[in-house]
């Protein structure tokens, strides 16, 4: 009798284990998955940022769709659909902006512009005519401050009504609601008051080193980047400072179109 029980003793001791060890690497696992989805918006501030994994798929953003959706902040839009979001970030006028907005028309292309307080005081008839085109003109602030450093919500609003006050003044409507943050610097606390003040925040998909005017990519390295990261609902940022955009950019839409894509604006983002 003793020699039964101690055999099946020895039985029921492996599996008591292996099941305190499921046990075990349940819980471990769901506080990783936990911890995993709170960290899916940083709390503090943060800077935007995507990997590709596989070209020609949408990137992973530092936040999901889903997450910044409740924001009213986007990154992508409509990924089952071969349409891209034209975005250009405007600091200031470069001697570009033209020839961007002249392919643009030749493409029957719209773009959001998001500028800044420089932008609008020293190019106004640039401005206009970006409005007049049928363009999107966005917010991106009028000092282009690290927005993520301002907590007080009267000063985060000043430098948004500031800028959306001289572009009715110069254009004589209402400046579109799509804000977005400076250096792609964002915060939770940034996201809830834009959303606030009624804008969309727009992040971005696809952009690449385009912005030091001293040392610009070549076009065969623009289009390293921008080809085959292409993808379905891409938001692309380009800066309309860039010598090489104003070059390529032609070429770029008429090689995007090739590959079947077309051209939507901000207004047309699918609701999340």
């Amino acid at each position: 009798m003793r020699r039964l029980l101690r055999n099946s003793l020895m039985l029921l001791l492996p599996c008591l284990f292996l099941a305190g060890a499921l046990y075990v690497q349940r819980r471990v696992t769901s506080r990783s998955e936990a911890a995993s989805a709170s960290a899916a918006i940083p709390a503090s501030a943060a800077n935007w940022g995507l990997s590709f994994p596989n070209e020609g798929q949408s990137p992973v953003g530092n936040a999901t769709v889903e997450d910044l959706a409740q924001y009213d902040a986007y990154y992508l839009g409509d990924t089952s659909q071969k349409v891209i979001y034209l975005t250009f970030d405007c600091g200031y006028e470069n001697g570009y902006t033209e020839s961007i907005l002249d392919t643009l028309k030749k493409h029957n292309a719209p773009a959001a512009f998001f500028v800044v307080g420089n932008m609008i005081e020293t190019a106004p008839d640039i401005i206009r005519r970006m409005a007049a085109e049928g363009h999107i003109v966005g917010n991106h602030t009028y000092h282009h401050p690290d927005m993520s450093a301002i907590s007080d919500q009267a000063a985060f609003q000043k430098e948004l009504e500031s800028l959306a006050a001289l572009y009715k003044e110069t254009v004589g409507e209402d400046l579109p609601m799509y804000y977005r943050p400076p250096q792609g610097k964002y915060s939770v606390e940034n996201l809830k008051q834009a959303q606030a003040l009624g804008y969309k925040t727009i992040f971005w998909s696809l952009a690449y080193v385009d912005w030091y005017v001293d040392n610009q990519p070549t076009a065969e390295q623009a289009y390293a980047k921008l080809l085959p990261r292409i993808h379905g609902g891409a938001i692309v940022l380009l800066h309309s400072t860039s010598k090489t955009n104003a070059e390529i950019l032609d070429d770029l839409l008429t090689k995007w179109e090739g590959m079947g894509f077309t051209f939507a604006s901000l207004d047309e983002l699918p609701e999340v």
